[in-house]
């Protein structure tokens, strides 16, 4: 198997210096071909990799970047994983730095919002030019309002949006997301046309749980949409109160938050996380990646995180993965415009 040399010597062959100097001496196999030296397998052992989240702290991609960081690290699966914050536009900023990026050992936190926002805002780099490694985890989205909010339920909520339009801010990830989606199928399932969404709905795309958190507290919106680990912890200290929560089932974080299709309102929506790496590293960078990513998902120390965080294990790699993201991209296509969205 070809050994790459990478810029920031990510990568460590698994030779011994003896075995090393035998391969010298001998030059050749037995057979007059010339013999690499692999050592056990053949494979180059990863030693670090630098992890991207695509948004500002404080939210679901950091989180997901620094759980997995941490759980990499305290492992032993690698000596470092250094976490990078390159927030902007639903986290295609960051696709675009991962788009240049000339080290393979790089992973970069995605999903669902970054599906969405790589379609509203039609970006020049796409999901589909990088490496698909895997996907990690789903949580479902969560509802909430301030405390002392005039909207006690979901119906409350939906019925004020519908007769007073912008007058009701509603704030949640990127333009085109999946927050941004709910919202929008909240409207369509409450009569709302498609082509009325935009105009009716007041979105208020941030850049992170920590932001909602600020607006909602402060005064700037009204209505928060995010995964149900960043928004938990609020709605346990009281701070914020959840109206409903997007699974089928009660969320792990928040089980005593009703479900959306309890208050008589159709709609499953879950959202997922995994990891990117460049487009157009080799087939044996991508399957060490792939390796290293399925150990961590079976480790002790990842299984901790995503019980901490509330979250769904939801683990696809390589093919199995690549799969399902053909899959949703077409759908968040689909979805974004039925919700009129996109065009």
């Amino acid at each position: 198997m070809r050994i790459t040399a990478h810029p920031r010597a990510r990568w460590t062959a698994a030779i011994g210096t003896a075995a090393l100097a035998a391969a010298a001496l001998a030059g050749c196999s037995a057979d007059g071909g010339a013999e690499p030296a692999t050592g056990d397998g053949g494979a180059a052992a990863l030693t670090a990799v630098d992890v991207i989240a695509p948004a500002d702290p404080g939210g679901g991609w950091d989180q997901t970047a620094r759980a997995l960081s941490a759980a990499l690290t305290d492992e032993g699966l690698v000596d470092s994983a250094p976490v990078t914050n390159i927030g902007g536009a639903g986290g295609t900023v960051g696709l675009a730095s991962l788009a240049t990026e000339t080290d393979a050992a790089t992973l970069m936190v995605t999903g669902s919002v970054m599906v969405g926002a790589v379609e509203t805002n039609a970006s020049e780099n796409r999901i589909e030019d990088m490496t698909p490694i895997a996907r990690l985890t789903e949580e479902p989205l969560v509802i909430v309002v301030p405390d002392a909010s005039e909207f006690e339920s979901i119906d409350d909520l939906v019925d004020a949006i519908v007769d007073r339009g912008p007058e009701i801010t509603v704030t949640g990830g990127s333009a085109g997301g999946i927050d941004n989606i709910l919202a929008g199928q909240l409207l369509v399932a409450a009569g709302v046309d498609a082509a009325d969404v935009p105009s009716t709905l007041n979105y208020i795309p941030n850049s992170g749980g920590g932001e909602a958190l600020t607006m909602l507290l402060g005064g700037t919106a009204q209505v928060g949409i995010s995964g149900v680990g960043e928004f938990a912890e609020s709605v346990e200290s009281g701070d914020l109160r959840a109206l409903g929560v997007s699974s089928a089932e009660p969320a792990l974080a928040l089980p005593d938050a009703p479900t959306l299709q309890d208050e008589g309102i159709d709609i499953d929506l879950t959202n997922w996380r995994g990891l990117l790496a460049p487009g157009g590293i080799s087939a044996e960078e991508e399957q060490q990646l792939v390796d290293l990513v399925t150990q961590l998902a079976e480790s002790p120390a990842w299984a901790e995180a995503v019980e901490a965080n509330g979250w769904t294990d939801a683990f696809q790699a390589g093919e199995e993965f690549q799969a399902f993201l053909d899959v949703d991209i077409a759908q968040t296509q689909e979805t974004l415009r039925t919700i009129g969205l996109t065009s």
